[in-house]
């Protein structure tokens, strides 16, 4: 932001035809140059509607004047999800010197079938791009879907674009009805190394686009909806509902725009997961331009803003998503709880989650679990264990979902005192899965903070320590059990690496200063409890509880 004003400035104090295509300084402005500088800061500041209105004021002027005008201009209008405008500016200047412009004139041509002149925008793309960038994977995946659509065959080149190069063949296969489409899929699937459940998705869609039903029924029995994402929760519940036309609706690999949109998907989350949010923001918006009807995408988009704390937009684009059935419905009115919480606090995030649930007649399983996960969040207890044992009465035993409803309820009983209940929870989910360390911690810690069976505690602690080492939660835990049948040393040693994992967590800065007390080195532990003063999350009952520590040490045990 800093550099764009400074170019800004100089531009405009000295005028050169240096920084210009501008011949005549006198064509300079001062009005439209201030609006183009109050674009740049609205386009900054996430404030994209202003953005597009200053440079709306300023484009007739600047559009084939100033070299960077266009390309700043382009992506807010992208962003704002004008596609069309954006090609169509771009077209009408002679100022496309950049990379997103000849990307767009190159899938403008490319959907238009236009082979040939796709061809010719894409050797002008490769003089925007260097080997290994993201502009180097979409210019030769561009080539190769641009040689599929031309030749109806997969071209040979080698790429070496990794896994970029394992998607896009799953999908070309697919465009050919290749019986290797499934395979393909497959082993995208069940990857060891990256998490690419997306593409079951498009598996069962090609599946049930060969009317093979009986295998769709199938494999929709494995898929556990509470776990899921959105969209293999709702490709469950089409294949359940035999609403097989409903795949091929919102994507078909026979679809040139759809496997382009899925492409850029693709780019767009990679940004993302950078944390590149407006260029994540400005391939997704092409993608969903490619493919309106896959909305989906748009929980992504959804996403970035609310990771930018633009709540405003976020709750803009989740109002797009369709409410036509449940799935989509609760997604949206999730997020939107989750934003208000962050927005505006969890009093009113509740206030309206309770409105809304009575929206929701039968609610699936996946809601259920979520309505008590969200009530667990916002401390009501009580609710969240009416829906937890909806849910479970509703589910298989012996499942790890069962277990880890269990864990939840159990802790929700241990929140409100009722211990019987709790351990009787917590034991039962050990049953299903005595290895998890996180039932393990969680057990163990509620039976340490009630001075009950210590030395069974430490030991299901160790346990879980084994399982999960570097869990800042399991290793507080350890060492609080060590402290509290007084070997100080051990309890030393995983409370130190307790802080060092997590060290701004008012819990694990006050337990070490206990046993640095215990171990007379009192002047380190007033300086732990003076850190748990000072952290935002600290709460006033804690707070008195360390002020009265600073004078008279900790209590004994």
């Amino acid at each position: 932001m800093y550099l764009k004003i400074l170019i800004f400035l100089f531009l405009l104090l000295y005028q050169n035809v240096t920084y210009s295509k501008a011949n005549d300084t006198n064509d300079f402005n001062q009005k439209y140059l201030s609006n183009y500088f109050s674009a740049l800061v609205s386009s900054d500041n996430q404030k994209n509607d202003d953005a597009i209105r200053f440079f709306n004021s300023s484009k007739k002027f600047l559009i084939n004047k100033h070299d960077n005008f266009l390309r700043e201009y382009v992506f807010s209008l992208i962003l704002d999800g004008q596609v069309k405008e954006a090609i169509k500016q771009i077209k009408r200047t002679n100022n496309s010197n950049f990379f997103e412009a000849n990307l767009l004139l190159t899938l403008d041509s490319i959907t238009k079938k236009k082979y040939k002149k796709a061809a010719k925008k894409l050797n002008k793309l490769l003089t925007f791009q260097e080997n290994g960038t993201y502009e180097f994977v979409i210019t030769k995946t561009l080539e190769s879907y641009s040689y599929l659509f031309l030749n109806g065959k997969i071209g040979k080149t080698n790429r070496n674009l990794g896994k970029i190069d394992l998607v896009t063949n799953a999908f070309q296969n697919c465009y050919l009805s290749s019986k290797k489409t499934n395979s393909n899929f497959l082993n995208l699937i069940n990857s060891p190394k990256s998490d690419y459940s997306r593409y079951l998705f498009f598996y069962l869609g090609n599946i049930v686009e060969n009317k093979d039903y009986n295998i769709a029924n199938e494999i929709s029995k494995t898929i556990e909806p509470l776990k899921s994402s959105l969209l293999i929760a709702q490709s469950k519940k089409w294949i359940e509902e035999n609403n097989y036309h409903k795949f091929n609706h919102y994507f078909s690999c026979k679809n040139k725009k759809d496997l382009l949109a899925e492409f850029f998907f693709l780019i767009s989350n990679l940004y993302s997961s950078q944390g590149l949010f407006k260029e994540s923001n400005f391939y997704l918006n092409i993608s969903n331009y490619l493919n309106p009807k896959f909305y989906f995408n748009l929980s992504l988009l959804a996403e970035n803003y609310q990771l930018n704390d633009n709540f405003i937009l976020a709750k803009k684009i989740l109002q797009k998503i369709s409410d036509e059935n449940e799935i989509y419905h609760w997604y949206k009115t999730k997020k939107i709880i989750q934003i208000l919480s962050e927005q505006d606090g969890d009093d009113v995030a509740l206030t309206y989650f309770e409105k809304k649930i009575d929206n929701f007649k039968n609610p699936s399983n996946k809601t259920l679990y979520d309505i008590a996960n969200i009530y667990k969040k916002f401390r009501n207890y009580k609710k969240a264990i009416e829906y937890y044992s909806i849910v479970l009465s509703k589910i298989d035993e012996n499942t790890s979902t069962f277990a880890d409803i269990l864990y939840r309820r159990g802790g929700s009983f241990e929140r409100i005192g009722n211990y019987e209940k709790a351990d009787i929870d917590l034991l039962k989910s050990l049953e299903i899965r005595p290895d998890d360390p996180y039932s393990l911690n969680y057990l163990a810690y509620s039976w340490l903070e009630r001075n009950y069976k210590i030395e069974k505690a430490i030991q299901m602690l160790e346990r879980a320590y084994n399982e999960k080492e570097n869990d800042p939660y399991i290793t507080d835990s350890v060492g609080w059990g060590y402290y509290l049948i007084g070997d100080y040393q051990s309890a030393e040693k995983y409370l130190r690496r307790a802080v060092e994992l997590m060290p701004e967590d008012p819990i694990v800065n006050d337990h070490y200063g206990d046993v640095l007390w215990q171990l007379n080195r009192k002047m380190q532990a007033n300086y732990f409890w003076k850190s748990v003063l000072e952290f935002e999350d600290t709460e006033e009952k804690m707070k008195k509880d360390i002020q009265n520590k600073l004078l008279n040490g900790p209590n004994k045990i």
